[in-house]
């Protein structure tokens, strides 16, 4: 655990009693302050106190008195309003930060310079995240991953100048982070999502604004700044960019010269007069399936090439074994069953239709796909190019009625209205399918919240379904 010792002697405010809530709670204990946390779930509250958290109302707490308020990233900040502690913190004149910006005051106190790689992007945070420190770790080093990922940062070691602390960050933790400074910044790409949280409900595009601003921040901040240049918010940032810092862009698109990019299967980096070097290819590598996954395998690359302390040391070979050895993440393209020539895919993960076009472009044909959900902004009609390799889709959820009327005419169809239903009829089609290698995917294009907790929960539940149904 990494003790808030920055705030020794003084009184913080702590409101949102998750994982990472508590995890800060500990944190600031450890290191001397004095606690005031509070949820407005009454659960959080009753399983926090279990856990010896302390407990006050901070509706009727005195302000004045508190240091700081550390809000939970899940807890609206601005839009599409502030929640009370945030018009309490305002009004009282206390900053409101979150658990990293402890973790990055931490670090300069304790171990400035200390290897920081900080990631963010619309889609591929975890998995690039998941990447790097594998790579690292292949490579001997100590390794501490967490953030957005699912592990509270303080809840990882201190920095310290031996160690690496690679973090996922979402846009949520960037807000609350004003001091973030990473050794390397990693901006993957950049695609609306979460407007209902950065802007006005009626001005998507003013929405969109305010969340690369506040993802550019990540890149502004650091020492040196890997950025995607696959779309055009991407592009801007890395311009504005280049003007105040070291920065080398990333493609799987185009040619990069100088830079990080994708060019007939491997994974390139070439200098400023055209040399070019093979770093490795994800080819044949089934946790790294898609051209999404080989940007993030050519973020990973790059982060752990552009740490001084590492730059020159790995060969083509060290890279490829790290790549070849990578074992997934869970409900992100994960192989959960084989039965027959027929493999079943859980990206439950995908949220969007966003994320969802990365799954529908790793294979051409035979594609039995599950969907539907709470659906999200604009549907699935950005999917319709991938339309020709679905065999079938399978409807779930709230989104049935909306996702068909995009499908009819277009894509054989059903509504099953359940994932156990959907499942057990697409392994029987797929079953019978004549092509090599049928996939049944579930990758929703949706949230989860109509019929599951979380898109974990969903993901589990599908990968129980798929194992029941196999020999």
């Amino acid at each position: 655990m990494i003790r808030a010792t920055t705030f020794a002697g003084k009184r913080v405010a702590v409101f949102g009693l998750g994982g990472s809530g508590q995890a800060t709670v500990a944190s600031l204990l450890a290191g001397g302050a004095d606690v005031a946390a509070w949820d407005d779930g009454e659960s959080s509250r009753e399983a926090a106190g279990k856990a010896g958290v302390p407990l006050i109302d901070l509706h009727s707490a005195d302000w004045s008195t508190f240091a700081a308020l550390v809000l939970a990233p899940g807890v609206p900040l601005t839009h599409p309003e502030p929640h009370w502690t945030v018009v309490a913190a305002q009004a009282a004149g206390i900053e409101v930060i979150g658990d990293i910006e402890i973790f990055c005051r931490e670090r300069s106190a304790l171990a400035a310079g200390s290897p920081f790689i900080a990631i963010t992007g619309t889609n591929g945070k975890s998995t690039t995240t998941a990447l790097i420190s594998h790579i690292l770790r292949s490579l001997g080093r100590d390794v501490q991953m967490g953030g957005n990922i699912g592990v509270p940062i303080l809840s990882l070691e201190d920095p310290a100048l031996d160690r690496v602390h690679v973090i996922e960050m979402s846009s949520f933790q960037i807000d609350l982070t004003p001091s973030l400074a990473p050794s390397i910044g990693v901006m993957l790409n950049l695609s609306p999502d979460h407007l209902d949280r950065h802007g006005p409900a009626d001005d998507a595009d003013a929405a969109t604004r305010n969340y690369a601003a506040i993802k550019e921040r990540l890149v502004m901040g650091s020492e040196v700044a890997l950025v995607g240049v696959d779309d055009e918010h991407s592009v801007a940032i890395l311009k504005r960019r280049a003007v105040i810092g070291p920065v080398a862009p990333l493609s799987v698109k185009q040619p990069i010269r100088p830079g990080y990019c994708l060019h007939d299967g491997w994974l390139i980096c070439s200098d400023a007069t055209g040399l070019a070097v093979k770093l490795a290819t994800t080819f044949g590598i089934s946790t790294l399936r898609g051209t999404h996954n080989a940007q993030n395998a050519l973020a990973a690359i790059a982060a752990v090439r552009e740490c001084d302390n590492l730059r020159g040391k790995p060969s083509e070979a060290d890279w490829q074994a790290a790549l070849a050895t990578y074992p997934g993440l869970p409900h992100r393209m994960e192989g959960v069953g084989r039965a027959g020539k027929v493999i079943f895919i859980n990206d439950s993960k995908a949220t969007n239709a966003d994320s969802t076009e990365k799954a529908l472009a790793a294979w051409e044909r035979d594609i039995y796909w599950i969907l539907g959900g709470k659906p999200k902004e604009g549907g699935i009609r950005s999917l319709e190019g991938y339309f020709a390799r679905i065999a079938k889709a399978y409807l779930i959820g709230y989104a049935s009625d909306e996702f068909a009327a995009t499908l009819d005419g277009k894509v054989p169809y059903e509504r099953y209205g359940t994932l156990d239903v959907a499942l057990a009829k697409a392994a029987s089609d797929a079953s019978q399918a004549a092509g090599p290698e049928p996939v049944v995917l579930l990758s929703p294009a949706c949230a989860s919240y109509d019929q599951f907790r979380s898109f974990e929960h969903r993901g589990d539940t599908f990968r129980e379904l798929v194992q029941a149904l196999l020999p």
